[in-house]
């Protein structure tokens, strides 16, 4: 944000903590607020999941949410979910180093320690969140002790109440009543909470995505309500789930309500605002969307998505106000409300120069006068020299930038798409030379593999260059070297690789549920990144609606138009202008188990359902093969930190092999745009469609 921003918000904070009294942010005072007027300050975060650079960035955090509390006794600091993934931070928590900064060491258990140190009042569950499984879950947010050591569990509820967590059996014993104050239901999972602010009582209420069941690991939790093709129809269902929690911190006299909306994409926290009463503010997540006024100083190549906040009007003809920011650390949310006597907020109050996304830049917090607190520091240094161990391990080279960006990966093809379905073909060849295709979810691509730099002189966007990875002199790392780190920042989830066989027709099928939520602004995370085949697709044709079941030739989807399989011995017309063509020969595929979990093994039955739903079940040939469970002497076994079998483990191998860490070969094919893209081609922006070569 602009210096003169900066010191206006510093003028105008002080002025509000001279009218604001000698309020609390703890949620034990209860002195009534007799003025007309209540001022809150709400501090938001969310999908703060573990990106690399993200342990960077907390410290700074730390100081702005330290200098706006300085600024605003009333002050409420919440999560919109996925505070953790599986990843590199995710794991190396369980480090016995780590002892010292958490007391017991554990899986996850970092970032929570984060938001205990920054005052979190709640959070929702997010998606990643529940990654590791229900049971790792619960351990990241209970507490334990070890002889003379003691992990403190979270400080504060993760809430949600459209999730029944009392059928799991790992969670059920967390499950409590709605209503309670943080520190009641400390380390709780419920649908609600109320925190006393400055002697006024604000409700948060959570909701996670419908879909979660098919996006992670839920285990036995019920999730409503169910999924339904047509989005206004879930969008009513939702709102239905959600307004009774509503209704209830209603009746017991609270007349704010903050809703913590994790639904992936931010559609649905707008459609929500205008089907739910009595709720105020939604902050979103799921999404990173980056929402910011006209006067935010954003990092470099960042645009923002819409203004902040966006305005809509409940069915009651009173204000409701979105909210969203990127995550990693990278911004703090800021909305400064004064609320009426009526809990009704004065948008005519809202200032751009306090409220926006507060970049956590070095320069931000000089300005702010900002501390960094120290408990975040202590655990941030320690995790960090956990990490740079694996800096050190490396892989391979590149020399292009390796486009994983959110924005990208799951809207089109791009060169690390390519390159890791590349790397799952070229593993899954060792086990069964019969594999010719790769199919994954661009969605399991969390992070781009380099660097984006700002040229001096200039804060355009256009203006940014992307750049292989940076050196780090520490560890021995050269400019393009791609680490362990790396890897496991951008594949965080490490899926299992797993082989199926596949009909044209089913293949077909696959790829109409890959590109049927694909729109002007959504990034659904099913958009796929492929190998051994080449296809365009039409947005504007009728989508894919029917469920995770392979319906073959009688797809309801429209959208594929071309599709070939490159079998090695030539090129396989499967699609012709929209018309299936070799819909009966048979193709064997490398996917991740995740997507295709929900087909059985030899030895094991399905999940419920399949990974971002993609329609695994009822193939022809109806069985997978989980590479893990094949002979190990078929790894190349040139990359060990990685289980075999995996997809970390696929392109480190791939990575040894082809471009290998001595430099004497790179990676070196740029990312191009979605007009020249080849493998996928989107008919949207590419006028002619190339992928039947005449």
């Amino acid at each position: 944000m602009k210096l003169t921003k900066t010191l206006l918000s510093l003028a105008v904070g002080a002025s509000l903590l001279a009218l604001a009294g000698c309020g609390s942010d703890s949620d034990s005072d209860d002195e009534e607020d007799t003025s007309d007027v209540y001022t809150l300050q709400l501090l938001h975060f969310a999908d703060v999941d573990g990106a690399p650079g993200a342990i960077d960035e907390v410290d700074r955090f730390s100081a702005l949410v330290e200098a706006f509390r300085g600024m605003e006794d009333n002050t409420l600091l919440v999560s919109s979910g996925d505070n953790v993934i599986p990843g590199p931070r995710y794991f190396a928590a369980s480090d016995s180093s780590l002892a010292d900064v958490l007391g017991v060491p554990g899986n996850g258990r970092v970032d929570i320690a984060f938001m205990n140190a920054l005052g979190v009042s709640a959070s929702v569950i997010g998606n990643h969140d529940l990654d590791g499984g229900p049971a790792e879950f619960a351990s990241m947010l209970t507490a334990e002790t070890d002889g003379a050591n003691r992990y403190e569990g979270a400080a504060f509820p993760f809430v949600s109440a459209n999730l029944d967590v009392s059928t799991e059996s790992s969670l059920a014993a967390l499950a409590v009543a709605g209503g309670q104050a943080p520190a009641s239901a400390a380390g709780k999972i419920a649908p609600s909470a109320i925190v006393t602010i400055g002697g006024q009582q604000i409700g948060i209420v959570g909701a996670s995505t419908p879909a979660l069941a098919s996006i992670t690991s839920t285990g036995n939790i019920t999730i409503t309500p169910p999924v339904v093709a047509d989005e206004n129809e879930l969008y009513d269902d939702l709102a239905a789930v959600i307004q009774p929690a509503v209704d209830d911190l209603v009746d017991a006299g609270v007349n704010k309500v903050v809703l913590l909306a994790h639904m992936q994409q931010i559609a649905i926290e707008k459609a929500l605002a205008t089907r739910l009463n009595n709720v105020d503010v939604i902050v979103a997540g799921g999404s990173n969307t980056l929402l910011a006024d006209s006067d935010d100083d954003l990092r470099t190549g960042d645009v923002a998505a819409d203004n902040y906040p966006l305005e809509f009007e409940s069915p009651a003809g009173e204000p409701v106000l979105v909210v969203n920011v990127d995550g990693d650390y990278k911004y703090l949310g800021r909305l400064v409300l004064s609320f009426d006597e009526n809990g009704v907020i004065d948008t005519g109050a809202l200032d751009p120069a306090l409220n926006g996304a507060w970049a956590s830049t070095e320069a931000m917090v000089r300005q702010l006068m900002g501390t960094v607190d120290s408990r975040v520091a202590a655990v941030s240094a320690a995790i960090r020299d956990v990490l740079a161990a694996r800096d050190g391990n490396i892989l391979g080279q590149t020399s292009v930038y390796l486009d994983g960006r959110r924005e990208q990966v799951r809207t089109q093809e791009t060169n690390l798409g390519n390159l890791s379905a590349d790397a799952n073909l070229w593993y899954a060849q060792k086990f069964d030379a019969s594999t010719v295709i790769s199919l994954k979810n661009g969605g399991g691509i969390r992070s781009a593999i380099g660097q984006v730099v700002q040229p001096p002189g200039s804060n355009d966007p256009a203006d940014a260059q992307f750049e292989p990875t940076a050196a780090n002199a520490t560890v021995g790392k050269e400019t393009g070297d791609v680490s362990q780190f790396d890897i496991e920042g951008s594949l965080r989830f490490n899926n299992s690789l797993a082989l199926v066989t596949v009909t044209g027709a089913e293949l077909r099928d696959l790829l109409e549920h890959a590109v049927a939520a694909s729109a002007d602004g959504a990034t659904p995370g099913q958009f796929p990144q492929i190998a051994g085949m080449r296809f365009s697709f039409d947005p504007a044709m009728p989508a894919r609606t029917t469920s995770d079941t392979n319906t073959g030739a009688s797809t309801t989807g429209q959208r594929i138009r071309s599709l070939v399989v490159e079998t090695g011995a030539g090129d396989v017309v499967i699609v012709r202008n929209g018309v299936l063509e070799n819909g009966g020969t048979t193709y064997r595929l490398v996917t991740l188990g995740f997507l295709a979990g929900c087909m059985p093994t030899a030895t094991e039955v399905g999940a419920a359902s399949c990974g971002d739903g993609y329609p695994f079940k009822n193939l022809t040939t109806n069985l997978r093969s989980e590479l893990s469970g094949e002979s190990s002497s078929n790894d190349p076994g040139l990359a060990d930190f990685a289980g075999y079998g995996s997809e970390q483990d696929a392109i480190a191998e791939y990575l040894q092999a082809e471009f290998d860490p001595a430099g004497t070969l790179s990676f070196s094919k740029a990312e191009t745009d979605a007009a020249t893209d080849e493998r996928i081609q989107n008919l949207a922006v590419k006028t002619v469609d190339t992928v039947i070569v005449p």
